[in-house]
């Protein structure tokens, strides 16, 4: 059939990523019809009412409310999807699909995601946030229910009866109480079915899925168990070179002399000076690496902070313009306080963490004249196309990201840095040209979890009800940062501060600090009370979500049944953010000897909302509560004038086999409520819970994460557990 053309930007439509490349990256609508085929175009022309992002900005860029081409549907009756969100590792490529299926009533093997690909996709913010199913899922479900609707009625116009006599269901339409049907593959051949959507087309609602809400494999696994699957560092191009960055020998240095012939004698060898940048080029990975260290630099490295005396100067170094004033402010916490009965006044803090993901950036750059193509790991590929643009001086159509389902990112992937030290090295070389970070610069280059101070005061009357919360965090950051507590006098804030080191998006945020040291400061204030810890907490809550967690994971873990023993511990924490509710309560053991650590259960009780994958949101809670263990207990990054001092993961503890304990994740799905996501609340709880748990072991409280690390820090206090 031919398709109509709808208004939308040319530059956001292309060939689907399994296509072969062809040489030039640009396509026009009309070529990229062509390459698909017939078939049913479902175009968007306004989405006012759908949830989304809007307002907020990345850059210069804020979220279109007009784009095309989020559904095609072939003359074989199979389904192409178009979303700028990427798969990381969190199973979005399977939990999208599945609420295209339910809404379009077709197989869900019929649907192939094309995800982050800046030539294909409408543009896109990134994934981050947890915003993956509370905003793309419900324009995805719309358009697919849309394409249902415009089949169905195509479908009653060739048989001259009305719509409401059919019904689709299998990827085909069928008469209620006739024999005919025709396949949706048969409908958009040979008619002209354009549609575009300006209201909101009825969806299915959870109680009716059958698709969505089921525990459905993820969409490709074979290929990531087989090895099959290329991710950015398995990339090839034809005729395809290495490249390796000179890196300095420290933080905010300057170079102040450099000789790069012993580099360029070596046979194959590339040297490329670029201003300040100079990297080098070579038939393989292990050849460039070698010139980058034949290089003979010499740098001058400024005296810079460390840990030691860290929290004192992020409070003494406040960024200058960004405090906007208190996130929650109700009543008088100075005047509650003067008046309660209870008063518990403390500090806690969280050190800088490394997202250290399996997989270190990565990126190939092939130039083609004055367009650029990247394949790189990003969670932000239109971030990435900007910084192309902006660093090359091209325009969109010049520019072409395309992101292979990566490693894990973190948070930690949202620059281009390796996206564009491949695109400088190509463009000098003439051919594509791979730059793979070494651990040792993932480690080092890389932002970090931004380390924090954070005060609480509180207080309380006798009977437990809380009266006062006063809250302040520094650096850090205000995710998550209000109380989900009732109290009537608060007073919460989050100041911004001069970070010594390079810090950015981590999973959860600012909520993993702020969630510790509340859930640590209300345990304090439940044994301040003579309270059970939980009983406090609910007498101090009205939110009937975050109570209902609460239970759920305290009757699963036999809270209150098995009692705290001299070296072995029962504690429990909870909270809220991103739409999601999690509580958690752990079990540990402290050896009496050495003091170790270890956590011998979790149970972790979750609420997001409709559950649309089972399978898929478990592991992703059981997944956030073991990489919280790091953080909780022993990651942190050493630093001391400029250098990172502990850049490989035999210096940098992250959680092992041995570390894992028994994880039991219990879902309450609420099917009468949208579905919020799930990538980062799930790591909030394990570690106030842990920290609670081993005071109730040994009666130690524990206010500093990590809260027992494998090393010690000169001048840095250490808590009396190790790991």
């Amino acid at each position: 059939m031919k398709l109509q053309d709808v208004d939308a930007p040319d530059y956001e439509q292309g060939a689907t990523n399994d296509l072969p490349n062809r040489g030039n990256f640009e396509l026009d609508r009309r070529d990229f019809l062509k390459v698909l085929g017939g078939g049913l175009l479902i175009c968007l022309a306004d989405i006012p009412a759908w949830e989304q992002e809007s307002g907020r900005t990345f850059g210069s860029h804020e979220l279109p409310k007009d784009v095309s081409s989020w559904l095609h549907i072939a003359t074989d009756g199979q389904v192409k999807v178009f979303t700028g969100k990427v798969e990381v590792g969190q199973n979005i490529r399977t939990s999208l699909a599945q609420q295209v299926a339910e809404e379009l009533c077709v197989p869900f093997d019929s649907i192939t995601m094309i995800m982050g690909d800046t030539d294909l996709v409408p543009w896109d913010m990134g994934t981050f946030g947890s915003r993956t199913t509370p905003t793309m899922a419900p324009v995805l479900r719309a358009m697919a229910s849309a394409a249902r609707e415009s089949l169905t009625e195509a479908a009653a116009k060739r048989w001259g009866v009305d719509a409401t006599e059919l019904m689709a269901s299998n990827g085909k339409v069928t008469e209620k109480k006739g024999s005919r049907s025709v396949t949706y593959g048969e409908l958009t051949h040979g008619d002209n079915l354009v549609k575009v959507v300006t209201d909101n087309p009825a969806l299915t609602p959870a109680t009716e899925w059958k698709v969505s809400g089921t525990p459905v494999p993820k969409a490709g696994c074979r290929d990531f168990v087989t090895g099959k699957h290329k991710y950015p560092s398995d990339i090839v191009r034809p005729g395809m070179l290495f490249g390796a960055v000179l890196r300095s020998d420290g933080f905010n240095a300057t170079l102040e002399s450099i000789d790069i012939s012993a580099a360029e004698k070596l046979g194959g060898v590339k040297v490329v000076r670029d201003g300040d940048f100079v990297g080098t080029v070579a038939p393989d990975a292990y050849t460039a690496q070698r010139a980058v260290t034949a290089i003979h630099a010499k740098w001058d490295v400024p005296a810079q902070s460390s840990n030691q005396g860290l929290f004192e100067y992020l409070k003494s170094n406040p960024e200058i313009g960004r405090d906007e004033g208190p996130q929650h402010m109700a009543g008088s916490v100075a005047q509650a306080l003067s008046s309660a009965d209870l008063k518990l006044d403390e500090q806690y803090t969280v050190q800088y963490i490394a997202h250290a993901p399996l997989e270190p950036r990565a990126a190939v750059a092939e130039w083609d004249g004055d367009k650029v193509t990247v394949w790189t790991g990003t969670q932000r590929p239109f971030g990435v196309r900007d910084e192309l643009m902006q660093a090359f001086h091209l325009s969109p159509a010049q520019v072409r990201v395309i992101q292979p389902d990566m490693g894990s990112g973190y948070g930690g992937k949202h620059t281009g840095e390796a996206a564009l030290e491949a695109a400088r090295l190509a463009k000098a070389a003439g051919k594509p040209v791979k730059v793979e970070w070494t651990r040792r610069e993932e480690m080092t280059w890389a932002y970090f979890r931004p380390a924090g101070l954070i005060e609480i005061k509180a207080g309380a009357r006798r009977d437990g009800t809380l009266v006062a919360w006063e809250h302040h965090n520094y650096n850090s950051g205000p995710a998550a940062i209000g109380t989900p507590y009732a109290v009537e006098n608060q007073l919460i804030q989050f100041h911004p501060t001069n970070s010594p080191l390079r810090q950015g998006s981590y999973r959860g945020l600012a909520a993993t600090a702020n969630h510790f040291a509340r859930e640590t400061h209300m345990d304090a204030m439940a044994y301040a009370a003579k309270m059970d810890p939980l009983d406090f907490r609910l007498k101090n809550l009205t939110d009937s979500r975050l109570r209902a967690v609460f239970e759920k994971a305290a009757d699963k873990s036999g809270w209150g049944r098995v009692k705290s023993t001299p070296g072995r511990g029962f504690g429990i924490a909870g909270g809220t953010d991103k739409g999601g509710y999690v509580a958690t309560c752990a079990e540990v053991e402290i050896d009496p000897a050495t003091k170790n650590v270890r956590i011998l259960r979790v149970v972790q009780a979750w609420e997001s909302g409709a559950v649309v994958n089972p399978d898929g949101l478990r592991n992703q809670v059981m997944g956030a509560t073991v990489q919280a263990i790091g953080g909780a207990l022993f990651e942190r990054i050493l630093f001391a004038n400029g250098r990172i001092l502990n850049p490989h993961f035999a210096e940098y503890r992250l959680p092992r086999f041995k570390d894992t304990p028994q994880v039991e994740v219990i879902l309450i799905d609420r099917q009468d409520l949208p579905s919020a996501g799930a990538g980062e609340t799930g790591i909030v709880g394990l570690a106030p819970a842990v920290g609670n748990a081993i005071f109730a072991a040994t009666g130690v409280r524990l206010r500093n994460m990590p809260m027992a690390p494998h090393e010690a820090i000169p001048g840095v206090e250490q808590g009396p557990f190790r790991t």
